[in-house]
């Protein structure tokens, strides 16, 4: 079927709607729910048959001369899809059944949104809002309440009830914020003006501070505050500037319940290993006087946690609750969470407690993380076996630290250098006293002569100058001690405790006889020169005068020059007798800073009976005895620790070749 209308009007009477159709095309197709809703664009309130939800709950109440909103809720998704299915809304008046429609001054209709600028008492009933879509429609009324004002009072006859708490800072809230939410929508700006009782209020004086959007703060409330107070919203719509205020009557009481405070969880990360038992406390403080109405519980993935059977893998405890005076009062709730067995599915997850209660939900939570694998355990014992290795390895060195070094050279003399191409013809200088030197022993000489090479040229292969053994003879001694020092590649200087010592004679009797034998020299003149070289090792009486070692004496100046001066030589001393502090004492201090440094290789240490050396300290009947309850049966084997310590500190022979340069410049 097919509909044309050419040039037709037609009238809806009930709602003074005109609607002109124009000709249409044969072929144009129109479907009904098109047609019904072009046609209830002009029918009146009474004709339609919409789905009716009735009078609204919610009243609006005003005074005359204010500004009053009416909303419609029919633009909701419990009503119809309206964000795909198009829609129109129209306000009626219920009282004539007439559409609102914009009056300048007085009345805006803003889609599903009525505004009265300007409110008269006549303006109070009931306005109508129809949602019409091209299928269907719907219907829903608002009541309006336009009341006089109360004489001789500023605020309004409708007023909102709100409690302060006395002593604490507290809070006003203006039911002013659904208008500001409106107005924001439009982008238009308004501001909120505060009264007590008739007289404004100015922010930030005295107690009172504005707080956006609509609140008022009071600190240190008292019965003072026991009043009216009124919030005016102020804005321009529509050319006009509007007003609308709604005042609080706020009582001062005594019994208050602040927000509660959650002290734990306190939005923290646990660890816990696999197939572990968990628990975790929700401790929450509410600053109160009297009781609260408050409650906490766990959440686990949004959902409540209402089990407190034990026998359950996830439970809680029951609530529990004390009273605290000090240091403000107030009261603890507690309720623990417990998991009996950890599973994987637990992990990854948030546990929150929250506290139910008038002024908020505050809430604190933890996140339960599967425990790292323990690796301080493997590392720890890593480092303890490092540290233990280390410090024993130090200690077997430290301890053996010579028969190590002798075995590493044996072992691999391939990584030292071949010290025969060095341009040096010894080994190692031997330094001794001589014959005439002060508290020579025979054992000294021994020792010099027979059992350094005994060990060191027979059987460790090194090459010695002995002087007394290898010296040419009639050579001037200064330049036999500069040559052969400069040839060799160590010092070994020996010494007793009088090696460095002045002149002395070896007994009292000596040194008596000695005078005697003067005075007899005086007597005969020039001829006590002639028979000097005969009398210089005998006194008159037979006693033996000894005097100090000029050789020896050259030979340790020379040394100390090189050792302390150019560092071109090392020397070894090698220590024959022990030396007490007071003896040391008399030493050159070149000796004792050397000693000190370096050590001394100590020959008594290695004699197997304790004895002591033939010395100037001696009696007159120990040299008499010829010294034979002094023997020594020292080790003569290379391995003695003695020994060991000598060959440690002398040169390294290596059989790795250098390079012709680098002999070369040793030659020089």
């Amino acid at each position: 079927m097919k509909l044309v209308l050419r040039g037709q009007k037609s009238v809806c009477a009930e709602c003074c709607c005109i609607l002109n159709l124009d000709t249409f095309n044969m072929d144009q197709r129109w479907t009904l729910g098109s047609f019904l809703f072009v046609l209830g664009l002009c029918s009146g309130l009474k004709q339609e048959n919409c789905t009716n939800f009735n009078l609204q709950f919610e009243r609006v109440f005003s005074v005359p001369g204010d500004v009053a909103m009416l909303n419609s809720t029919l633009v909701s998704s419990d009503v119809f899809n309206f964000t795909s299915v198009p829609y129109n809304i129209s306000w009626y008046d219920s009282k004539t059944g007439r559409e609102m429609t914009n009056q300048t001054g007085r009345i805006l209709v803003l889609g599903m949104t009525l505004w009265f600028l300007n409110l008269r008492l006549d303006d109070d009933g009931e306005y109508v809002s129809i949602l019409r879509t091209p299928y269907w429609c719907y219907r829903q009324a608002t009541k309006l309440v336009v009341e006089r004002p109360i004489a001789r009072e500023c605020g309004r006859p409708r007023k909102a009830r709100q409690s302060l708490t006395k002593g604490v800072t507290d809070i006003l809230s203006c039911p002013l914020k659904d208008y500001m939410n409106k107005l924001d929508s439009y982008n238009i700006s308004s501001s909120i003006q505060w009264y007590k009782d008739c007289e404004p209020i100015v922010d930030g004086v005295g107690r009172y501070t504005y707080i956006h959007p609509a609140r008022l703060k009071i600190a240190r409330v008292d019965l003072k505050h026991n009043s009216s107070y009124t919030c005016t919203l102020n804005f321009t719509l529509g050319g006009v500037m509007g007003s609308v205020s709604e005042t609080i009557a706020a009582w001062v009481s005594e019994m208050y319940t602040l927000t509660p405070e959650v002290h734990e969880p306190a939005n923290e990360i646990i660890k816990k290993p696999m197939g572990s038992n968990f628990s975790k406390r929700c401790r929450v403080f509410v600053p109160c006087v009297g009781s609260p109405f408050v409650e906490i519980t766990w959440l686990v993935r949004n959902k409540l946690i209402y089990s407190t059977n034990p026998s359950d893998r996830i439970y809680t405890t029951e609530e529990r609750m004390w009273r605290q005076d000090k240091p403000k009062k107030g009261l603890w709730l507690e309720q623990v969470l417990i998991i009996s067995e950890l599973k994987e599915k637990d992990f990854d997850t948030n546990y929150t407690c929250r506290a139910y209660s008038a002024r908020g939900f505050p809430e604190g939570y933890f996140t339960l993380l599967q425990e790292d694998p323990d690796v301080m355990l493997p590392v720890g014992s890593v480092l303890g076996g490092v540290t233990v290795l280390f410090i024993t390895s130090v200690v077997i060195y430290y301890l053996f630290k010579v028969d190590i070094v002798l075995w590493f050279r044996r072992a691999f003399p391939v990584l030292y250098t071949n010290t025969d191409l060095d341009g040096k013809l010894y080994d190692a200088y031997v330094a001794y006293p001589q014959s005439c030197a002060i508290g020579l022993s025979k054992e000294v000489e021994v020792f010099a002569l027979h059992t350094l090479p005994q060990v060191l040229e027979k059987a460790c292969g090194y090459k010695l100058f002995i002087a007394g053994r290898d010296c040419v003879p009639g050579g001037a001694i200064v330049d036999s001690v500069e040559e052969n020092i400069q040839a060799s590649r160590r010092l070994l200087l020996l010494y007793t405790a009088c090696t460095f010592t002045t002149k002395r004679h070896t007994s009292s009797t000596s040194s008596g006889n000695n005078n005697n034998n003067n005075s007899k020299s005086s007597d005969n003149g020039d001829n006590s020169d002639n028979s000097d070289s005969k009398n210089s090792d005998q006194s008159l009486d037979g006693g033996e005068e000894i005097y100090p070692d000029a050789r020896q004496q050259l030979e340790c100046v020379a040394a100390m020059h090189r050792v302390l001066l150019e560092k071109s030589l090392k020397v070894i001393l090698v220590e024959l007798e022990e030396i007490t502090p007071a003896q040391l004492a008399l030493f050159p201090e070149s000796v004792r800073h050397l000693r000190k440094k370096q050590g001394a290789v100590c020959w008594w240490k290695n004699q197997r009976m304790k004895k002591t050396w033939t010395t100037c300290t001696r009696s007159g009947e120990d040299e008499e005895k010829g010294g034979q309850e002094t023997q020594l049966s020292p080790s003569l084997s290379p391995s003695s620790r003695f020994w060991k310590e000598i060959r440690y500190r002398m040169p390294v022979r290596g059989k790795r070749a250098v390079y012709p340069e680098k002999t070369a410049l040793l030659n020089l």
